[in-house]
């Protein structure tokens, strides 16, 4: 079966208006691995036209009207009148799913309305790794970053591993080892802190980072004591310098619990890059006193 098809047009004439498609429908959607695809076209002055749903790679009718024309169950047409809209659900998108579709009105020769779904799979990656040097009684600071996620984790856990528990507890502010700050910011990349005060050599071990929506990303962390190692990467020697160097009380601004995000990142932005700490602190003091 051969679909020809043109591209949208506007109606030409008042009397009898041609269905055509709204331009502002969006032509590329993203959806999460195992979540609902909804692919949408607007079709104006439809009259006693169908609406199909085909599936670009092998031509296949998925939907016609608000019928399913597939064996895959998945594939399912909802039709909203008010707003003139035909939505293609996907449910339990898988990868292979990724592609083009085309939204066809049955006009002769017949309008077509192409629409591209991407799939992907959020991935969780800490910086640094796969291994982390760190001199003892510096901070430990690991970084963990989720993207290409559709939308931010619901959560974000950290464990350490040692040697002794084999199921570690989730690492929280309140943790019996003290000075311990996790900083979670939520957005397009959603980053995740943890940040270790007065590192010990009982601190090392392999760190997870595990969200709600991704697989787990681990990085070793070895706490030296003071013994040098080829293998210090110029990151981890710049954090452990900054942190030494910090005031001890800047933990107190850590542990005030933010509600303002600017400061937050300035905080973190100190810790990363190792800036002028009196400037920090000037500013800090400055708005809280």
């Amino acid at each position: 079966m051969t679909l020809a098809a043109i591209p949208e047009v506007l109606p030409t004439s008042p009397s009898h208006p041609e269905p055509y498609f709204d331009t502002m429908s969006p032509r590329n959607v993203t959806a999460l691995v195992g979540k609902s695809a909804y692919l949408t076209c607007r079709v104006r002055n439809l009259g006693n036209k169908t609406v199909s749903w085909i599936r670009h790679r092998d031509i296949h009718i998925l939907t016609v009207s608000s019928y399913t024309y597939t064996s895959d169950q998945r594939f399912q047409a909802n039709h909203h009148p008010e707003t003139d809209e035909w939505t293609l659900q996907i449910k339990w998108a898988q990868k292979r799913d990724a592609g083009v579709y085309e939204c066809q009105i049955s006009t002769q020769p017949v309008r077509s309305y192409s629409v591209t779904l991407n799939v992907v799979v959020p991935t969780a990656t800490i910086l640094g790794g796969p291994d982390l040097h760190v001199d003892k009684g510096s901070t430990i600071n690991l970084t963990c970053s989720i993207r290409f996620s559709p939308e931010p984790p619901a959560y974000i856990f950290w464990y350490h591993h040692d040697d002794v528990r084999k199921n570690p507890p989730v690492i929280s502010y309140d943790s019996s080892r003290g000075g311990v700050s996790v900083i979670t910011e939520k957005g397009e990349i959603t980053t995740s802190y943890l940040l270790i005060q007065h590192a010990d050599l009982s601190d090392s071990g392999k760190y997870s980072c595990s969200p709600s929506n991704a697989d787990v990303a681990s990085v070793r962390v070895h706490v030296l004591n003071g013994e040098f190692n080829p293998q210090y990467s110029s990151r981890s020697s710049r954090i452990s310098t900054a942190t030494r160097t910090a005031p001890s009380f800047y933990a107190y601004f850590l542990n005030l619990g933010f509600s303002n995000i600017g400061l937050r990142k300035l905080l973190i932005l100190a810790l990363l890059k190792a800036i002028d700490w009196p400037s920090i602190f000037t500013y800090l003091i400055s708005i809280f006193f």
